[in-house]
C-alpha cells in the first residue's frame, strides 16, 4: 500500500509539473500576442493574467490562499534569484566595456528563426520561454537539493525536479534557428546552469556566516558575483542558457508571482493594517516612477526613452520596467543599458539591508543612518542631474550620469520611503513590505520573501508586490506612447501623475 501511494504521488508531482507549464507559459504567450504590433510591454498583461488567475483558481475552490495546492506554481514564484543572476552578470559585462572602453562586436552564436509560432512570438523565442521554464524548475531544485533546504512538500521530489527540468532546458533547441559551433553551444548552456548553480549556493552559505554581523540576503551576494563575473568575462557569448533566462526569466518568475499574490486577494483585504500597505504601495509607485521620470525631463532636460527606461529601472531596481528592457520591448539600447543600470544601484544594497537588520533587531527603523543616507542620495541626484543635461554627451557619459541618477534616486526612494512610514502607525516589517512593493524592488523583494522580515509578511509580499503592479497600465502606456512618438516621452502627463502619486502616499500614510 505504501508503495502504491508513492507511486500515486508521484504522478501528482509530474501533473502539477505539466499543469504549471500549461498555466504559465500560454500567459506570456498571451500577454505577447496582446501587445503584438504595439510598442508596448507584454508585463502589463502578465500582471492581469496572473492576479486573475490566481484569485479565480481560490474563489472556484481549487486551491487556498497561496496556492499550496499547487507546489511546483509556488516554487516557480520562488526563483527570483535565478533570474537576477543572469541580469547582474549581463550588467557586468556592461559596466566592464563602457568604462574600460572595451568596444568590439560580439559573435553570436545562435541567429533566430523569425517565423512566428503564435502572433508576436516566433519559433525561437517561444523555445527560449519554454526553456526558461525549465530552467528556473531544474536550477531552483537542484540548488536546494546541494543545500539540503527540505521545508518544502515537494522535498522529497527535488531529485526528479532537478532532472526534468535540466535535461528538458538542454534538449529544448530550435531546429530551425541557425546555431553556429552547435557543440560549443549546447556546451556553454551546461557551463552557464552549472555556474548559476554555484552562485547560489555560495550566496547563501556567504549570507549564513555573515549573518551574525550583517544580516544581508542572499541576493545581495548573487549580485556581486555576478556582477564580478561579468566584469571578467566581458567578452563572454552567451549560450542557451543566459539567452533564454534573459529573455523570459523576469516575466516567467512574474507570472508565478502574480498568479500566488492573486491567490491572496481577498485573505489580505480582511488583514487589518493592509489597507496602508497597498495603499503607499499603489501611490507610491505612480510618485517614485514618474517623479524620477519628471526630474530627468525637467531638470535632466531628457525625454528620450533610452534614457529614462534603463534609468527609472536601475534608479528604483524595478521588476517590470527591467523585463521590458531587457526583453528588448523598449528598443535595443534600453536593453543593452538597463542589465548595468540595475547592478549599480543594488551596491547600495549593502546599507539599506544592514541598517534594515539592526533595525528589524530593535524593532524601529534606525533614523541617524537613514537620514545620513538620504542626505548622500540627494547629493547623488543632484550631481547626475547636473551631468546628463550637459549637452554633446556620448554614450559613456550618458551611462555615467544615469548611474549617478539611479544610485541618488533609489537611496532616496528606500530610505525616504521608510522615514516617511516611520512617521506612521506602521510597524517596520509592514514598511519594508510596502516599500518593496511601491517601488517594484527586486532585491527587497527577494529579501522579504526569503524570511528576513518574519514569516507573516514573506507570506503575504507576492500579493502585495502584485497589486501594485495594477499601476503598470501608465507606466507601459507612457513608455508604448513614447516608442510611437519617436521614442520621446510626453512631459505633461508624467508630471500630472508624479502628482497624483505624492497626493496618494501622503493620504495613505497619514489617513487611510
Amino acid at each position: 500500500m505504501d508503495q502504491l501511494i508513492q507511486q500515486v504521488e508521484s504522478l501528482q508531482l509530474l501533473n502539477h509539473f505539466v499543469l504549471t507549464l500549461l498555466l504559465l507559459i500560454p500567459m506570456i504567450l498571451i500577454a505577447r500576442t496582446v501587445v503584438a504590433g504595439t510598442r508596448y510591454s507584454p508585463i502589463l498583461i502578465i500582471v492581469i493574467f496572473g492576479l486573475l488567475m490566481g484569485f479565480l483558481l481560490v474563489v472556484s475552490d481549487i486551491a487556498t490562499p497561496g496556492l499550496k495546492e499547487f507546489p511546483v506554481l509556488e516554487l516557480v514564484s520562488q526563483t527570483t534569484n535565478i533570474a537576477l543572476i543572469v541580469t547582474f552578470f549581463v550588467g557586468g559585462q556592461e559596466i566592464r566595456k563602457i568604462f574600460g572602453n572595451k568596444t568590439g562586436a560580439v559573435k553570436e552564436l545562435l541567429i533566430h528563426n523569425e517565423e512566428e509560432a503564435v502572433l508576436g512570438t516566433t519559433r525561437t523565442q517561444l523555445v527560449l520561454t519554454v526553456r526558461s521554464f525549465f530552467l528556473l524548475i531544474g536550477i531552483e531544485a537542484t540548488s536546494r537539493l546541494i543545500l539540503g533546504l527540505n521545508q518544502s512538500d515537494l522535498s522529497n521530489y527535488y531529485p526528479i525536479m532537478a532532472y526534468l527540468g535540466l535535461v528538458g532546458a538542454i534538449i529544448l533547441i530550435d531546429n530551425k534557428a541557425k546555431i553556429l559551433e552547435k557543440p560549443l553551444y549546447i556546451r556553454k548552456g551546461l557551463l552557464e546552469i552549472i555556474v548559476i548553480i554555484g552562485i547560489l549556493v555560495m550566496s547563501f552559505h556567504l549570507s549564513q556566516f555573515i549573518k551574525e554581523l550583517i544580516s544581508l540576503p542572499s541576493i545581495f551576494f548573487a549580485m556581486v558575483i555576478a556582477t564580478a563575473l561579468g566584469a571578467i568575462f566581458y567578452k563572454y557569448v552567451f549560450g542557451p542558457t543566459i539567452k533564454a533566462l534573459l529573455f523570459a526569466g523576469i516575466p516567467a518568475v512574474l507570472a508565478g508571482t502574480f498568479t500566488v499574490g492573486g491567490s491572496r486577494i481577498m485573505e489580505v483585504f480582511e488583514m487589518e493594517g493592509t489597507g496602508a500597505v497597498l495603499g503607499y504601495g499603489f501611490f507610491g509607485q505612480l510618485f517614485w516612477m514618474f517623479g524620477g521620470m519628471a526630474l530627468l525631463i525637467y531638470i535632466g532636460k531628457t525625454r528620450a526613452v533610452r534614457n529614462l527606461a534603463p534609468g527609472m529601472a536601475g534608479a528604483l531596481s524595478h521588476t517590470g520596467l527591467t523585463g521590458a528592457c531587457t526583453a528588448g520591448d523598449l528598443g535595443k539600447r534600453a536593453a543593452n543599458r538597463a542589465p548595468m543600470l540595475v547592478n549599480i544601484p543594488f551596491a547600495m544594497h549593502a546599507f539599506v539591508f544592514s541598517i534594515l537588520g539592526l533595525s528589524m533587531d530593535r524593532g524601529s527603523l534606525l533614523m541617524i543612518p537613514s537620514i545620513i543616507m538620504l542626505v548622500i542620495g540627494f547629493i547623488l541626484l543632484v550631481i547626475g542631474l547636473q551631468n546628463i543635461r550637459k549637452p554633446n554627451k556620448d554614450d559613456r557619459m550618458e551611462m555615467k550620469s544615469l548611474l549617478q541618477f539611479g544610485f541618488g534616486w533609489q537611496i532616496i526612494a528606500i530610505f525616504g520611503g521608510l522615514i516617511l512610514l516611520s512617521l506612521s502607525q506602521m510597524a517596520l516589517d509592514y514598511s519594508v513590505m510596502a516599500k518593496a512593493s511601491a517601488i517594484s524592488h527586486f532585491g527587497l523583494f527577494a529579501g522579504v520573501q526569503e524570511g528576513m522580515f518574519g514569516a507573516e509578511v514573506a507570506g503575504l509580499i507576492t500579493f502585495t508586490f502584485s497589486m501594485t503592479f495594477l499601476v503598470h497600465p501608465f507606466v507601459f502606456f507612457m513608455f508604448g506612447k513614447a516608442m510611437e512618438n519617436d521614442e520621446q516621452m510626453p512631459k505633461l502627463p508624467v508630471l500630472i501623475l508624479a502628482l497624483i502619486g505624492a497626493l496618494g502616499i501622503i493620504a495613505s500614510i497619514f489617513i487611510i
